[in-house]
């Protein structure tokens, strides 16, 4: 492709990006494809030779665009958003024409300072203590990876890096029942195995309760086990509880465990002054993860993730081959040593424009609509006889089941919410996602996308009370 063609192309793409997310409720939004459907319009070789560009946006829009689940869309409710905006977009266009390789400061000097910058500028937006430094991870699974690993390494004054898993005790990790999923992943990666990842039991309202903490560390200290790591979590995957990170600092603080927290994506509510009370008992805290991904309008991915002893997290990653020896070393942050792989992205570009776009009060503006957003919902489901809130709303995720009167079994409910939620992603006018709490189907729904207004939580509302009363009739 010559110039004159590459940018001709890239007006039209950028016309067809503008009008995309413009009428991007044109779209159902889960895509309804059926498995391998995709797979199997695909070509089985590679062209011998080259095609136009012109036959491969319209097989971008005729196959691709079909199995595509429009997390854009303001009528996405699903998980936890993969949020993105304009100047994100724009940043990450010239991220891709730089073709940057960020590992060490001197392969890009800019990227490396405005990384450092960046993260500088998070701490004083979320309030978080400026004694933490950062780094920009790709996601919070692998911030939490190297936490672990951290913690792990720091117990044993590195020596398991060097000689491997020696002695016959068993190091342990606890997190609540409520934890994501990747703190497992992490626990298995990092040697522990899954039998010592502990799973602290959680009081109503779905937090971790930090007594049944201290009992547990107590015991396995008693047994001969090494309580090593706890992973707090501020805003779980199912509720958004925010586990009481004073008490459980406390208990962390007393039997030298290190703390970490997982904020992926209740974080980005730090930047409301109103909210800071989730990070009571920061001053605890070894490690902190917030992914800028989710709720700051950040396209997929940037995690931001915040060390108490930077220097204990780059003594446990850090691999110095002859090729990477650079005379600028120690001046400067190699980042490359701060995670887990070598290559890195420059993630830092996008946190740049969007921050400078809107602004510290405009991020605030549309956190704080998010969030009114579902106490709206919150008072509707209430006030709905048929309907019943399953888990407190302190951010933007509602939590609720269809209870019709005349159904009095757990079994039943549980299966005409799981047909309910089956039936509203098949319309394809929103998309929502479920949970289990306490052995009860829960339906989830955030409303945290970009560009969500009231209008779609009213049609949204319409939709599940319309297919719910069909269920019934």
């Amino acid at each position: 492709m010559q110039t004159n063609e590459f940018r001709a192309y890239a007006h039209q793409f950028v016309d067809w990006m503008a009008d995309y997310i413009e009428n991007i409720e044109q779209y159902p939004v889960k895509s309804q494809v059926n498995p391998r459907q995709i797979f199997n319009q695909l070509p089985d070789n590679p062209p011998e030779t080259g095609e136009s560009m012109a036959d491969i946006m319209d097989d971008f829009r005729q196959v691709i665009l079909p199995g595509i689940t429009h997390w854009q869309s303001p009528n996405f409710f699903a998980y936890f958003p993969a949020n993105s905006s304009y100047p994100s977009v724009l940043a990450e266009m010239l991220t891709a024409t730089l073709g940057t390789q960020c590992m060490i400061w001197e392969t890009s000097p800019a990227a490396a300072e405005l990384e450092e910058k960046m993260m500088n500028w998070l701490i004083k937006m979320l309030g978080l203590p400026d004694h933490l430094e950062g780094v920009i991870q790709d996601t919070a699974s692998t911030a939490t990876l190297a936490a672990i690993l951290t913690a792990r390494e720091k117990y044993s004054n590195y020596r398991i890096n060097q000689s491997g898993f020696t002695s016959n005790f068993r190091l342990k990790v606890y997190c609540s029942s409520e934890t994501h999923s990747s703190i497992e992943k992490a626990v298995k990666i990092a040697g522990f195995g899954r039998e010592n990842l502990v799973k602290i039991e959680v009081d109503s309202e779905f937090k971790m309760q930090a007594d049944q903490l201290a009992e547990k560390i107590k015991k396995d200290i008693d047994e001969g086990n090494k309580p090593v790591c706890v992973v707090a979590t501020m805003g779980t995957t199912s509720t958004t509880a925010i586990d009481p990170l004073r008490e459980i600092g406390e208990v962390c603080k007393k039997y030298d465990v290190w703390l970490h927290v997982d904020a992926a994506y209740a974080g980005t509510a730090l930047i409301l002054p109103e909210y800071r009370w989730m990070l009571e008992g920061i001053e605890n805290v070894d490690s902190f993860v917030f992914n800028p991904h989710k709720w700051m309008f950040t396209n997929f991915d940037c995690s931001a993730y915040f060390v108490k002893d930077k220097e204990a997290l780059i003594k446990t990653l850090e691999i110095l081959p002859e090729y990477l020896k650079t005379r600028s070393r120690g001046g400067v942050n190699d980042y490359r040593d701060w995670g887990i792989p070598l290559g890195r992205r420059f993630r830092a570009l996008k946190l740049w424009f969007v921050i400078r776009s809107f602004g510290i009060g405009g991020l605030q503006e549309k956190i704080r609509y998010h969030i009114s957003l579902a106490q709206k919902l919150h008072k509707i489901i209430e006030n709905d006889t048929s309907f019943e809130i399953m888990a407190p709303v302190p951010l933007n995720t509602v939590c609720f089941r269809y209870r019709p009167q005349q159904i009095k079994n757990r079994e039943e409910i549980n299966r005409l919410n799981e047909i309910l939620l089956t039936q509203i992603n098949k319309t394809g006018k929103l998309y929502l996602t479920h949970t289990k709490l306490h052995g009860n189907y829960v339906i989830r729904m955030v409303t945290a996308q970009t560009n969500v207004q009231e209008d779609h939580i009213v049609r949204a509302w319409d939709i599940i009370k319309e297919t719910a009363n069909g269920l019934i009739d």
